[in-house]
């Protein structure tokens, strides 16, 4: 009795329902732990990486700006007159303060971060102002003592920039004797670094801070994180190797995860801080709502087996029954059995009554299928057949205005004929089947109309067998691939050549394609061949017109010929194409006279 049907639904469901979800109970949250982390590690690490480069933009220009103050001649003649000739007449140097005044605003207005310049003398003279106090200011302390080219956030109400700047600072010293007389100071605003430093936070309680070797905040404002996570990840981060990477400090019986990026600007390290336990809060929670869901599912489990179990034996094994009939093809049989099953189940009831309708269908299913192949086939053919567009119709039409324009009234009547039989094959609906001649032919049409849109930068040459003339082919698989060849093979170079072949072997047609372009990617040839082992129609269905290429002309062979098509891409970047084309005729078919000779 223990391995009836009804025990072993319910062993079944249990092992199914219950043991997955209590496993997945402790493995999902794990999971998403180590997940979690490693995708924080990664975006965080990433948006370091790109505030780092913003960094070395700002310290850069910064450098640059400072650099083109330093040699530029007005420069460096206002130094020497206030310093080699001390009394000169002040409208001189009020003359030469204002032309270095113009430079340094034409330098600002140019720049795109917002930056501006200011030249100091060493007694506190000054272009925007004099600052009397300036070997007091503790940013030049840290420029004069410590030699720190980029300094804090500081406010300077002698700078023509207002609110908290940070700044870089270079000796002002003449370029000829290399004497010191006061300093470049490059300015650019905090907020600058402050907006972008924001982006790198973690979470709603993590932190991000630019700090020096010492700890202190290079930007506005003071540090939320606790003294000792970020004392200890300093004394970490400063004396590893690693440039980049990640610490965790332990504080109070709390885990601090920070992810750091040492700078090349005065050795400046960048700093993103999260409390770990934020992090995977929501899934210790999910893991606890997870364990009561399995214990509740269980009981459910329990119930459901049992009500299951018990009203649906019965009618099942008589079903199975009256299957048995079907395997052997005795619809009769079957639907004669149907009425002995009852059950009290709806759904059972529901699936029994439909089984005997069912059977009545599936025969005129099985006696319709062929009929509805053939149509559905004929119907995707028809779809893919209408995808063909002449997109160069509008190109020819612009070329004729040009010529008839200048008078070339040959040129105009020759590719008005060109394009009058591409038009009449194209209008041509009274067979999709045509000789393959007539399919060179339009091509040739087609390719004289390409020689005079581009004149000596196209080579085409069309080679065919005169065994392939009268060969039936359907329309329009060789305009997609000569006009791809000839699209690609302009991409990158000034001219092309486009080589077209056809020619019989036994039962065999090979038609070739090759150019001189650009090539076909591996990964685009992959997706074709394995389209075409899965016999993919569809997707080629769904490119509505976007795509109308290689693809559609391999997609229309294959519904048309079936197995007795197959292609080959021979393809090298930049060296090009070769596309081979091969189908095999069935005996009768090469003597084929129902193509179209219109």
């Amino acid at each position: 009795m223990f391995f009836s049907l009804r025990n072993r639904l319910f062993m079944i469901f249990t092992c199914l329902l219950t043991i997955p979800f209590i496993l997945l109970s402790i493995i999902i949250p794990s999971w998403f732990t180590s997940v979690i982390e490693e995708q924080i590690q990664a975006l965080t690490v990433s948006a370091m990486d790109q505030y780092s480069l913003y960094i070395n933009s700002i310290a850069t220009q910064a450098e640059d700006l400072g650099k083109q103050v330093l040699v530029n001649q007005t420069t460096q003649d206002w130094i020497r007159l206030e310093k080699e000739y001390p009394n000169i007449p002040i409208e001189q140097s009020m003359l030469m303060k204002n032309q270095l005044k113009m430079l340094l605003s034409s330098m600002m207005i140019n720049n795109s971060s917002g930056m501006s310049v200011s030249v100091i003398l060493n007694d506190g003279t000054g272009i925007w102002g004099n600052n009397p106090s300036l070997q007091k200011a503790d940013w030049f302390k840290d420029f004069s003592e410590k030699d720190q080219h980029f300094v804090k956030s500081h406010i300077d109400p002698y700078q023509p920039t207002g609110g908290n700047i940070n700044s870089y600072i270079l000796p002002l010293f003449d370029i000829n004797t290399f004497i010191p007389y006061g300093i470049i100071k490059v300015n650019f605003p905090s907020s600058l670094l402050e907006t972008a430093l924001n982006k790198i936070k973690i979470g709603n309680n993590g932190h991000a801070y630019l700090l020096d070797k010492q700890g202190a905040n290079v930007l506005q404002g003071r540090t939320h994180t606790p003294k000792k996570v970020l004392s200890e990840s300093l004394i970490k981060i400063v004396n590893g190797k690693n440039q980049k990477g990640l610490v965790e400090i332990n504080s109070k019986g709390k885990k601090f995860l920070v992810f750091f990026q040492k700078l090349p600007a005065e050795n400046w390290i960048l700093i993103s801080e999260v409390p770990k336990t934020e992090l995977f809060s929501k899934v210790n929670h999910l893991q606890h709502n997870l364990l009561w869901c399995s214990a509740i599912v269980f009981l459910l489990t329990i119930v459901a087996s049992y009500m299951l179990s018990s009203n649906i034996v019965s009618p099942l094994g008589k079903l199975a029954k009256a299957m048995g009939f079907i395997e052997h093809g005795d619809f009769s049989g079957a639907k004669r059995f149907i009425p002995t099953i009852k059950s009290n189940n709806n759904e059972v009831g529901y699936v029994i009554t439909v089984f005997g309708q069912t059977i009545d269908r599936l025969k005129n299913l099985i006696e319709n299928e062929y009929v509805a192949n053939i149509r559905r086939k004929d119907a995707e053919y028809k779809a893919l057949l209408l995808q063909i567009n002449p997109h160069f119709l509008n190109n020819t039409l612009e070329i004729i205005g040009g010529l008839a324009l200048q008078g070339k009234n040959k040129e105009v009547m020759n590719l008005t004929i060109h394009l009058g039989r591409m038009m009449r094959y194209s209008l041509n609906t009274q067979s999709d089947v045509v000789k393959l001649g007539e399919e060179l032919n339009y091509i040739r049409s087609y390719t004289d109309i390409l020689k005079l849109r581009y004149e000596e930068s196209i080579k085409i040459t069309i080679e065919e067998n005169p065994d392939t003339k009268t060969l039936p082919i359907i329309k329009f698989i060789l305009q997609p691939l000569v006009e791809n060849a000839v699209k690609y093979s302009f991409t990158e170079k000034n001219n092309a050549e486009i080589y077209i072949k056809a020619e019989k072997a036994k039962d065999h047609l090979y038609i070739v394609v090759e150019d001189k372009g650009v090539g076909i990617p591996d990964k685009v040839i992959a997706k074709l061949l394995k389209q075409e082992e899965n016999n993919e129609t569809l997707s080629v269905l769904e490119t509505k017109g976007r795509r109308i290429g290689l693809k559609n002309v391999i997609g229309r062979l294959k519904l048309y010929y079936s197995e007795n098509f197959s292609f080959q891409i021979e393809s090298e970047k930049n060296i090009g194409t070769r596309i081979t084309l091969c189908i095999k005729f069935e005996r009768g078919d090469i003597h084929d006279e129902g193509v179209n000779n219109g």
